[in-house]
C-alpha cells in the first residue's frame, strides 16, 4: 500500500508529499475534498484524471479541507492510494431518482458486491439527504462485519448546495460509495465530540424526522432560546454553539446540530433525525476539550489498529466554526497521537458517519471529530 498526498489549488497541482514515489499513473483511488467553487469545475476534474488516469476518483465538497495538519478554505486535498492486493469497488446513486433517503441507502449498499466487503466509504450531498435516514439504509442491508464510515459534503457556512462525484464532474444530490475489498485490510474508527452537557434531561414529544416541535409539552424554539440567553438574538448562527445531546440508549448518546429556525411554523430543523419520545439535553461548547476529543478518537482508532498508514478525518463545520483559528489545533492533536508514519486528509462536514462501538452499524453523529485508519498488510 503505497499513499501520497497532493494539493491542487489555483488550477494547478501546488504541493505534494510523496515519500514513497507512487507512480500516480498506478494509482487505485484518489479521494479529493476541496471548496465548493474548486471542486465542481470541469477543469479542476479533467487536471485530477489526466494525474491518475486509472484511478477510481471520488470528489466531495467541503467546509474546509485537510491536508496533512493543515485546515484550508480554498484548494483541493487529494490523497492517492495504490494498494497491494485490496480491490476497489464503487457504487454511487442521486437522491433525486428515491422517494426516501432510506431507499438510496439500501440500493447504494446493495449495489455493492458482497464477498470479502470490509469497509463501505460513503461521501454523501450534505443538502438534500437526509443522513439519518441515509445511514437506516445502509446498516439494513449491510453484513455485521462490514464496516460503513463517512460523512455529508459540505458548503463552507453558506448552506446552498454541495456537490460530490464518482469518475466525473461533482453534481449535486450524488451519494458514493466506495468498497474495501480483501482480508489484507486492517481498520480502526473512532468518533467523539467534547461537547459539554447542561440543564435537565427533557422528552421530545412532537417532531416529523428532523424537524422539533416540543419538548416536554413545551414550544422547543421558546425553551431554546430561553437556554441561550443573549445568544438567542444570533440565530440561527449562535446555535452551532449549543447543539442537542439525544439519548439512543442507556449509556450512549449523539448529537444534532441546528441547521435552520421557523419562527412561523415555531419549530428548529437538525441536522438529523429526532425521533419522539427520545431524550435530550443542550450542550455547549468547550474549547479544550473539543481538542482532546479528537485525541480521544485517534486514541481510539490506535486501540484497533497500531499502525494506521491512512487516517482519514471528518470533522463538523460546526467545530470549525467555534475553534476559529485554533482549528488546526484539532488535526495537530490526532496527528500528536498517529506520528508522522500516518498520513492525514479529510474535510469539515455537515454530517459524520460512524459506529459508536467498535464494528457495529453506522449511525450519523454532529459535531464530532470522526476517523477512519486505513492500512494493508503486506
Amino acid at each position: 500500500m503505497k499513499i501520497a498526498s497532493i494539493l491542487y489549488k489555483e488550477n494547478n497541482f501546488q504541493r505534494e508529499k510523496n515519500d514513497e514515489n507512487l507512480n500516480f499513473a498506478d494509482a487505485d483511488l484518489v479521494l479529493g475534498f476541496g471548496n465548493c467553487e474548486h471542486i465542481s469545475l470541469p477543469k479542476s476534474f479533467n487536471d485530477i484524471k489526466e494525474k491518475f488516469p486509472k484511478a477510481q476518483i471520488a470528489l466531495c465538497s467541503s467546509a474546509g479541507e485537510i491536508f496533512s495538519t493543515e485546515v484550508l478554505d480554498d484548494s483541493i486535498s487529494l490523497v492517492a492510494i495504490q494498494f497491494s492486493s485490496t480491490r476497489i469497488m464503487t457504487s454511487e446513486v442521486n437522491i433525486e431518482n428515491y422517494d426516501s433517503s432510506f431507499k438510496a441507502g439500501v440500493h447504494l449498499i446493495d449495489s455493492l458486491p458482497k464477498e470479502d466487503l470490509k469497509l463501505v466509504f460513503v461521501l454523501s450531498d450534505g443538502g438534500k439527504v437526509n443522513g439519518s435516514e441515509l445511514v437506516k439504509g445502509m446498516n439494513s442491508v449491510k453484513s455485521e462485519e462490514v464496516l460503513i464510515t463517512g460523512g455529508l459534503a459540505g458548503d463552507g457556512t453558506r448552506f446552498e448546495k454541495t456537490f460530490v462525484g464518482l469518475n466525473s464532474i461533482p453534481q449535486i444530490g450524488k451519494i458514493v460509495a466506495i468498497g474495501f475489498y480483501g482480508n489484507k485490510l486492517e481498520l480502526s474508527h473512532g468518533s467523539i465530540g467534547g461537547w459539554e452537557s447542561f440543564g435537565l434531561k427533557r422528552t421530545i414529544t412532537k417532531s416529523k424526522e428532523n424537524v422539533l416541535y416540543k419538548i416536554d409539552n413545551e414550544n422547543a424554539l421558546d425553551l431554546y432560546k430561553s437556554y441561550l440567553g443573549k445568544y438567542a438574538d444570533e440565530l440561527p448562527g449562535s446555535a452551532l454553539l449549543f447543539p442537542l445531546s439525544i439519548k439512543i440508549n442507556e449509556e450512549e448518546s449523539i448529537v444534532r446540530t441546528i441547521l435552520s429556525i421557523d419562527e412561523k411554523n415555531q419549530s428548529m430543523t437538525f441536522a438529523g433525525d429526532l425521533p419522539e419520545g427520545s431524550q435530550v439535553r443542550f450542550m455547549k461548547a468547550n474549547f479544550d476539550r473539543l481538542i482532546d476529543a479528537a485525541s480521544d478518537a485517534a486514541t481510539n482508532c490506535l486501540e484497533m489498529n497500531n499502525n494506521p498508514k491512512l487516517a482519514l478525518l471528518i470533522s463538523c463545520v460546526g467545530r470549525k466554526i467555534i475553534l476559529g483559528n485554533r482549528i488546526d489545533e484539532e488535526v495537530e492533536a490526532v496527528s500528536e497521537v498517529f506520528g508522522s508514519n500516518t498520513t492525514l486528509t479529510g474535510f469539515y462536514s455537515y454530517g459524520e458517519i460512524s459506529p459508536l462501538k467498535p464494528m457495529e452499524n453506522c449511525e450519523l453523529h454532529n459535531q464530532t471529530m470522526t476517523i477512519t485508519c486505513i492500512n494493508e498488510i503486506d
